[in-house]
């Protein structure tokens, strides 16, 4: 229903147009969901080396630390020192950051069963078009 003036769209999609992006956004998720663990570990790798850098700069700026703190551990030798350094964002090592998105394997498989679901009943039907409701339940796969 539009807002604000009352009146509903109707829209009919055609049927063979929807199932092919269905196909192609099927094709996407499997893809993205068998990429998802090289992902990760190239995000941890990159995380891991933003991590030495960020080491490194703080141990080369330490005459410039400010409120130190400092907390020792008996129990296990352990002594933690905390400092703050003021310095402009530029100068800092930049954080990587995730350009994917982690799926569950549930969700994952929900997803495509249900995709997969739309696909084989839409390629069974007569219909020339898709309706506006049919469209509305697998609009968030597209």
């Amino acid at each position: 229903m539009a807002r604000g003036n009352g009146r509903t769209i109707s829209v009919k999609l055609p049927t063979a147009k929807v199932i092919t992006a269905l196909q192609q956004a099927l094709a996407k998720l499997e893809l993205d969901y068998a990429s998802q663990d090289e992902a990760e570990a190239q995000y941890q790798k990159a995380a891991e080396k933003w991590r030495k850098e960020v080491i490194k700069f703080a141990v080369n700026n330490i005459s410039k630390a400010e409120n130190i703190r400092t907390n020792y551990r008996q129990w296990n030798n352990n002594l933690n020192v905390d400092f703050d350094l003021t310095v402009k964002e530029s100068e800092f090592p930049t954080e990587p950051s995730r350009n994917f998105e982690s799926m569950h394997p549930s969700t994952y498989n929900e997803m495509k069963d249900e995709m997969s679901n739309a696909i084989r009943i839409l390629q069974l039907t007569d219909e020339q078009t898709v309706s506006t409701s049919t469209y509305n339940s697998i609009a968030r796969y597209l």
